[in-house]
């Protein structure tokens, strides 16, 4: 069956038309059913500048005369377009999501061309309500962007630094001077080194320096190096390229330094970083830049860190085991954290912030500890520090009766390391009648600050171990479980460092 060539259909179109006159006829028609059908319409030129822009659009974006915008630059007017990407790449994007204030579009761009097929600018179309097959990814689209932003906020609290200097309880000659440097440390941006034994608060400290620096808006990320299996530590620090080694991500993944880029990095148990990886952690301390692991490119950084440790770096660098150089560059600020035995006067305010903080956590009443359970906790020398003192609260809880816990609640939990109060030793081995007479002749005292009493009472443990060693400082410290050097502070603070 032949077609007329002549035939013609409503808009003028031969049957059989050639290509070119088709284009010629249809395009206009095509850009009239656009034009008509969709939520707004608007048109750049090269230099993606406004040149046309229909009613629909001016009003779905809240423009009164449409011919106040023309020649201004798109984005200008509409801040998340992309036609300008369109009029560069020549390239078309045929669904996409523009936000305008709390609205998303949908919305498809297509780059204009002359007869030779030169660009000369783009066209937007808003198809958002005649798209209702689209709802369903909307749904989706905009819940996904309501659990990012949740996330990104519980991201951004979890990387906040909770404590402060003044959480660092103790008012003792060693907790305020400790405190002192930590707020002369917080003014400075030099990398700090805390020094002291595991639960003595050098985490605390460090997010108490952060806190105090002009760095507090930042992020503080901390890291225990020592619990990183040592094959990973590199890849956690510096982060990895993409497909960096067997098994990494095909994404790259950024490291610790760069997700605490413009805050603070800590960097808990620096003693433990293997030595093939010292080097590069002090080329990023000098040049504050890091190179992930699989990649040629450097990355800038603005971080400052603060390192601790427990143990002996210098007996580590003499052994070959750390680096003399990345000691050096640790080594700036120093601040060595004191132990709980070096200020037993804190002890009483100590166990009373971490009562508080066990009810807060487990919703009952705080306990209350009874005068010879705190001696006996005074007594004790806490080589787990503020540490294992939470701990043993934190059982004594669990295992008490009544409000209140006594020393003989506490005995079984010291276990065979506990150090007994010598009054009550003392009055255990007398006769009835002279425990009642040594009892009223204690009631008769006057009362004194706890802080007192105690200070007393160690003048005379140091007076009593000093006699019993006829006079060897190194075999006293030894005895009382404590320093030589902390020996020699505290003889100097009770006077008898000329004895």
């Amino acid at each position: 069956m032949s077609i007329a060539r002549d035939a013609l259909d409503n808009h003028g179109l031969i049957v059989g038309v050639s290509p070119e006159r088709f284009r010629a006829v249809a395009m206009p028609l095509l850009f009239d059913h656009l034009n008509a059908q969709c939520e707004g319409t608007i048109a750049v030129n090269r230099q993606a500048r406004i040149v046309w822009i229909n009613d629909k659009y001016a009003e779905k974006v809240g423009i009164r005369d449409p011919a106040s915008v023309l020649g201004k630059e798109i984005e200008e007017v509409l801040p998340a377009s992309r036609l300008r990407e369109v009029v560069e790449s020549g390239q078309p994007s045929m669904i996409d999501l523009m936000a305008f204030g709390d609205e998303h579009f949908v919305v498809t761009r297509i780059p204009l061309r002359d007869e030779d097929g030169t660009l000369v600018g783009a066209l937007g179309f808003v198809l958002f309500d005649r798209a209702r097959h689209l709802k369903p990814l909307m749904s989706k689209y905009t819940s996904l962007q309501t659990q990012l932003v949740a996330t990104q906020n519980e991201l951004a609290k979890a990387r906040r630094a909770r404590y402060t200097i003044a959480g660092f309880i103790g008012n003792s000659p060693a907790a305020s001077e400790i405190k002192r440097q930590a707020r002369r440390a917080a003014q400075l941006d030099a990398t700090v080194l805390l020094r002291g034994e595991t639960g003595t608060g050098k985490e605390l400290l460090a997010q108490g320096i952060h806190n105090l620096s002009p760095r507090a808006r930042g992020p503080f990320v901390a890291v225990n190096v020592a619990a990183i299996p040592e094959s990973l530590v590199e890849a956690e620090l510096f982060g990895t390229a993409p497909g960096a080694f067997t098994g990494a991500d095909r994404k790259a993944r950024i490291g610790k330094f760069e997700v605490a880029n413009g805050g603070t990095l800590f960097l808990d148990e620096i003693g433990d970083l293997p030595l093939p990886l010292q080097a590069k952690l002090l080329r990023v301390l000098q040049e504050q830049e890091v190179e992930p692991l699989g990649s040629n490119q450097v990355k800038a950084l603005n971080v400052r860190v603060i390192a601790a440790t427990h143990i002996d770096l210098e007996a580590k660098v003499a052994a070959g085991q750390f680096r003399d150089d990345l000691y050096y560059r640790l080594n700036v600020l120093a601040l060595r954290v004191p132990p709980l035995r070096e200020r037993a006067s804190d002890i009483p305010a100590v166990v009373e912030h971490l009562l508080d903080d066990i009810a807060n956590r487990s919703g009952q009443p705080p306990m209350e500890l009874s005068p010879e359970a705190l001696a006996l906790l005074c007594a004790q020398p806490w080589r787990g520090n503020v540490r294992e003192l939470g701990n043993l609260l934190e059982r004594a809880q669990l295992s008490a009766d009544g409000p209140q816990l006594q020393a003989a609640h506490l005995m079984p939990l010291l276990g065979d390391q506990a150090r007994p109060v010598d009054a009550s030793s003392h009055l255990a081995a007398v006769s009835p009648p002279a425990q009642a007479a040594a009892a009223a002749s204690l009631e008769e005292l006057p009362l004194q600050p706890l802080a007192q009493t105690l200070a007393q009472a160690e003048r005379r443990a140091l007076q009593s171990a000093l006699a019993a060693c006829k006079g060897n400082r190194r075999r006293a410290a030894m005895e009382l479980g404590i320093s030589r050097a902390s020996l020699y502070s505290k003889l100097q603070q009770h006077g008898l460092s000329q004895r």
